[in-house]
């Protein structure tokens, strides 16, 4: 046998060897098969509410010359919450300015229209109201103004005030969506006026509570 029959010889051989191997191999290929698998990642955000602690007022005192007095306390609400928070204002006692050694009270603020805010006055009497300020404070509400004063210890012009409904909470500040980090400051403005009549000498005091909850 010469060379060249020897190489046809290894060539056929090789060739049946492919296609006999051949259609054991191929359904391996067209078999291959994957699998898959999904997860869930949940963060929780827990919703939270938070409200500073400011100074006591202590209001200038009224004399025989000395007729009207303002002071103001600020909160700085923080909430994580979608919906936003509301902050309320009470009093602990009916009226709200009280002379516990004596039991004598200044009147609450009287409005025209009552638990309407409006601009400050006060004749023949000697009465404690309030007012508010800040970015969620509505200004149709109680007005608008930069401080809570037209002068020293006169009450603002452009703010409106009311007085304190019992024991009842009053809203003065909201809004529906979270604050940021730093949180939102809110203005309490309170003020007391003597006109026509002298309050009686004495101490007096209010206990007002500020609520902030989340909506």
């Amino acid at each position: 046998m010469n060379i060249f029959q020897t190489l046809i010889r290894k060539v056929g051989i090789g060739a049946l060897t492919l296609m006999l191997v051949f259609p054991f191999v191929e359904p391996a290929v067209l078999l291959a098969q994957s699998a898959n698998d999904q997860i869930i990642v949940t963060q929780s955000v827990t919703s939270g509410i938070s409200i500073s602690s400011p100074s006591d007022i202590n209001l200038t005192a009224l004399s025989t010359t000395q007729n009207s007095a303002v002071g103001s306390a600020t909160w700085t609400v923080t909430t994580n919450n979608q919906a936003g928070y509301t902050l309320d204002v009470e009093a602990s006692t009916d009226p709200a300015l009280q002379d516990s050694g004596t039991s004598e009270s200044f009147a609450d603020y009287s409005e025209a229209v009552a638990g309407t805010p409006e601009t400050w006055s006060v004749s023949s009497a000697y009465e404690f109201g309030f007012s508010a300020r800040g970015s969620d404070v509505s200004t149709g509400t109680w007005g608008t103004d930069a401080d809570c004063i037209a002068g020293a210890d006169i009450p603002s012009t452009t703010l409106k005030w009311r007085g304190f409904d019992g024991t009842t909470s009053i809203d003065i500040a909201s809004r529906a969506s979270r604050t940021a980090p730093s949180g939102i400051v809110t203005n309490l403005c309170v003020a007391t006026e003597q006109n026509g009549v002298f309050a009686p000498s004495g101490t007096y005091t209010a206990t007002i509570t500020a609520t902030a909850v989340t909506q």
